[in-house]
């Protein structure tokens, strides 16, 4: 499999080459980011310079090159794997319509370990309709995006076992906490790769669900992993469900 990788100058992109070099199935056909002081035909500045062979794009640049990303991939047929967050309305809209033309896969957390406590989270909060839930999530300084992807994938994750419930970000003022609400509370320091705490709190008990990542490789594998399953899927959108079901 010859994958295209973007955003290849950044922490995940170089996780990604790293992962790929060790796959002896994977081969990286280019490498892409706007941060390349020099090019040649696998090393490019943007993806429409690279015109060679490729059965997939794994994005990790910047949600503000979906449009950019999705017309290459959509004017060659190629299957993407878009492992950015932050995405806008308006880039969610692209993606989910570029998944009629396409296979999609768009997750935002590569974990496997995150997946499966995507479900258990909302099994649990299933399980215990009227206990308290708050999600507290933990990353390095310079994440650009607050709550995390992951958080409210959690978050969206416990509104489908409760449509009652809406999401609350942070807390600040003065009054009692809403019994519907799900906090979702977001800590920025140091290095720290990321971690995910679901608290389920009946008041006779707690539940804690946590998953920490202790290196960037698990989400370089979990792309691979995502970039193989679309290889010969039909046009449409997929994400970490279908790796864990």
């Amino acid at each position: 499999m010859k994958i295209i990788i973007t955003g290849a100058t950044g922490r995940m992109g170089k996780a990604l080459a790293a992962a790929a070099e060790k796959d002896a199935a994977v081969e990286v056909a280019a490498f892409v980011s706007p941060e390349f002081t020099t090019t040649d035909e696998t090393h490019c500045l943007q993806l429409a310079d690279f015109a060679g062979e490729a059965d997939c794009v794994v994005d990790f640049s910047h949600h503000a090159a979906t449009a950019a990303l999705l017309d290459y991939c959509v004017e060659r047929r190629l299957p993407v794997v878009i492992a950015t967050t932050g995405q806008t309305e308006e880039e969610l809209a692209l993606i989910n319509e570029a998944a009629k033309k396409i296979p999609v896969f768009r997750s935002a957390n590569m974990s496997l370990g995150v997946a499966f406590l995507r479900q258990i989270a909302k099994k649990a909060a299933a399980l215990f309709p009227d206990a308290d839930v708050e999600i507290v999530e933990t990353h390095h300084n310079q994440k650009l995006d607050a709550p995390s992807g992951t958080a409210l994938m959690l978050g969206n994750a416990i509104l489908e076992a409760r449509p009652e419930a809406e999401l609350t970000f942070g807390r600040s003022g003065f009054g009692k906490r809403n019994k519907n609400e799900v906090g979702i509370q977001a800590v920025r320091m140091g290095n720290q790769v990321g971690t995910h705490s679901v608290y389920i709190d009946t008041g006779a008990e707690t539940i804690t669900l946590t998953h920490t990542a202790n290196d960037r490789s698990l989400f370089a594998d979990g792309a691979l992993q995502a970039a193989k399953y679309l290889l010969g899927k039909a046009p449409g959108l997929y994400d970490m469900r279908g790796l864990v079901e």
